[in-house]
């Protein structure tokens, strides 16, 4: 199914979907960590059985990407090959061999009357993630919710449609050979926008939405939901080289921060440096750049180093590029650098390189983003890296999860109370 569907079509469909997720996750909210394991590692093995056929259809998505004249970056993200192929089921392994956090003590006590408390860790539920074209987010986001006990409505974007869609008919294979049913993990089967509204407004089934995408994507949930929110901003993640920094750790983080991979969340987007080793230790950073295939935009202290370096607007602090462009700045000192991310960051990930262990405590203490690093680069910031297995998404909000989203974040609470006879006088 895919394609423009009457409004009330798409209403009618996604409240069968939804009504079927939380039939499934009363049942997989019981279901044990044997039971989850062998979904996820049957995926996994279903995953490996079918590259070709995934390699298939995500073929038909890389070449509608490209004529729809994609960015490379954009082109990387969607690309799926018998490495990346590896990497999702591998993950779905390591999901398994997590602590499966359901019904974990998280703690316990006795009231001075003999009530024993126990805060116990529960399911969320059903959990709505909206994402774009990353189709390994399919198997990411569907594994992590499964071992944290919850159903999920998966909308992914529509240049990964036919990937997505390969993926999870493993992991319905998954399902079905641990005996858990198949609506417990569904993908949403219209890349209709109108489905994406539709969501946004079930309250009656879902308990939480995830938006993982660009930022217009994001403002539309955080505008329009009913459903409580995980927010995932923007990524727009600095590296500063303070004047205690390691010119070689200093070069070698700051290409890979940038260039590794330019099209996640987790690429730098603007380097800040120190005016005192700015002569110094910029030149050599700036030329391995470029050499790489990166635009630079700099102000005018930059451009005095390098010619190839274009002028910086004021918009280029503000921009999550996603690609191979890079905003640098020289600043004056450690402060200055602070109050540069504070004004202009996302509340994602921040890295300072540095020698001097104190303005590094400074630096990470100062900064409120979800993720705060020393010397290391900002592309860790990823829940695989983190030894969660996966996530879903980098939590950039205050309230119940920030950071990387993995199982334990997936979970919520409830207090079981245990008596024996006790009145309340």
């Amino acid at each position: 199914m895919d394609g423009a569907k009457a409004p009330g079509d798409i209403a009618a469909l996604m409240n069968e979907i939804g009504r079927a997720a939380r039939e499934a996750a009363r049942v997989l909210a019981q279901a044990d960590t044997a039971r989850k394991n062998q979904a996820l590692t049957a995926a996994a093995a279903s995953l490996r059985a079918k590259a070709g056929a995934i390699k298939e259809a995500n073929a038909i998505d890389m070449a509608a990407g490209r004529a729809k004249n994609l960015t490379p970056a954009l082109l990387d993200r969607l690309a799926l090959d018998d490495k990346r192929i590896e990497a999702m089921a591998k993950g779905l392994e390591d999901i398994a061999a997590l602590a499966d956090p359901v019904g974990q003590v998280m703690a316990a006590w006795t009231r001075p009357n003999g009530l024993k408390i126990e805060r116990i860790r529960t399911p969320l539920g059903v959990v709505g993630i909206i994402y774009e074209s990353r189709p390994n987010v399919t198997a990411d986001a569907a594994a992590l919710c499964l071992k944290a006990g919850n159903a999920c409505i998966l909308r992914g974007g529509s240049e990964s449609f036919h990937s997505s869609r390969a993926i999870m008919e493993c992991l319905h294979a998954g399902l079905r050979a641990a005996g858990i049913p198949e609506a417990a993990l569904q993908m949403v089967p219209t890349s209709d926008r109108a489905a994406v509204g539709e969501m946004l407004t079930m309250t009656k089934y879902i308990d939480v939405i995830v938006p993982r995408g660009g930022q217009s994507l994001v403002d539309r949930v955080m505008r329009e939901s009913r459903v409580p929110t995980f927010q995932h901003l923007t990524g727009l993640c600095h590296t500063y080289i303070h004047s205690a920094a390691d010119p070689v750790k200093a070069r070698q983080i700051v290409l890979n921060a940038k260039m590794r991979r330019t099209g996640i969340c987790g690429a730098t987007e603007t380097l800040l440096v120190d005016e005192a080793v700015a002569a110094a230790q910029l030149p050599p950073i700036l030329d391995d750049l470029i050499k790489a295939g990166c635009e630079l935009r700099g102000d005018a202290a930059v451009q005095k180093l390098d010619a190839r370096v274009k002028p910086a607007t004021a918009e280029d602090w503000d921009t999550e590029y996603l690609d191979a462009i890079l905003a640098v700045r020289i600043v004056k000192n450690l402060d200055d650098a602070i109050d540069h991310i504070t004004t202009h960051g996302s509340s994602h990930t921040e890295s300072i390189i540095t020698e001097d262990n104190a303005s590094a405590a400074h630096f990470m203490s100062a900064l409120d983003s979800a993720i705060v690093m020393h010397n290391a680069s900002t592309q860790f910031a990823d829940g695989g890296e983190f030894g969660m297995g996966a996530e879903i998404g980098i939590a950039t909000g205050k309230l119940h999860a920030r950071g990387p989203v993995g199982v334990e974040q997936l979970t919520t609470f409830k207090y079981k109370v245990h008596g024996d006879g006790q009145i309340r006088p």
